[in-house]
This record gives C-alpha cells, structure tokens and sequence, in this order.
C-alpha cells in the first residue's frame, strides 16, 4: 500500500512538475519576441496618437481612453498570434513603462488638476472673511453696550 501510494505521489510531482515547465517555456518563449513585437506595432502607433495630442491632455481620460483601449487591445491581440498568455510580466513591466513616460505627473483619478473657476472659489473665500469680520465687529459692540450696564 505504501508503495502505490509512493508510486501515485511520484506521477501526481511528475505531472505538476510537466505543467510547471511547459507554463514557464511558453512564456520564456514569448519573451523577447513578444516584447519587440509589442513595441513595435503597438508602442508605435501609441507614440504617434500621443504625439498628435496635445501634451496638456494627457492627463485627460477622456481624451486618453480611446487610445489606451487600442494599446491595450493591440498587446492583448499579439499575445493572442503568438500564442501567449495575456496579462503576462512583461506586459505589466511594459504598461509600467508607459505610465512612466507618459502619465507620471497625473492624479490618481485622471482628472486634471486645476483651481475651479473665481466665480465658484470667490464666494468660498469671500463669505468666511464677511462672515468673520460681521462676527468680530458684533462681539465688540455687544461688549460696548454692556459696559453701562452693571
């Protein structure tokens, strides 16, 4: 019993140990070819489409979503010709390289950052002061007025 149950435990490792190798040879073999070709079709056509928008807008969503889908869809289309598994390391390593470049100095929600126009900061920062300043002038007359009154 003790045997078979060795025996079985050895084909179970073997087995595990098969799958392992050929997931690691099937992306190892993606591994330059891969990132050359996704560098080459897709980072180029990115690189022109972000050339042609004006630098300022990069950190628009709106203005970047359509060209970060088609890179995405390019990387994912290549991996699929050449038979390798998507997401993998080196497109993390590659979509990390493009964040790099291109959307370092943006928020985290893709937005824009930059001040509201005055007509909506302008009441924000004029009533605190109005407001202070009626309350400061309120407090010294009542504590003139009572004054007489002892």
């Amino acid at each position: 019993m003790g045997s078979q149950t060795g025996a079985a435990l050895q084909k179970h490792s073997l087995l595990w140990f098969i799958v392992a190798v050929s997931q690691c040879v099937s992306v190892l073999g993606c591994g330059p070819h891969y990132e050359y070709r996704i560098e080459e079709f897709c980072l180029a056509k990115f690189r022109l489409d972000m050339q042609e928008l004006d630098q300022r807008h990069w950190c628009s969503w709106e203005d970047t979503v359509e060209l970060y889908g088609e890179l995405t869809n390019c990387t994912y289309l290549v991996a699929l010709k050449m038979e390798c598994f998507w997401p993998n390391r080196l497109v993390d390593e590659f979509f990390i390289r493009i964040h790099k470049h291109y959307f370092h100095d943006c928020s985290m929600s893709g937005r824009l950052l930059r001040d509201p126009p005055n007509r909506i900061l302008g009441p924000f920062i004029v009533v605190p002061i109005l407001v202070t300043l009626l309350m400061t002038a309120l407090v010294v007359w009542r504590s003139k007025r009572s004054e007489g009154i002892v």
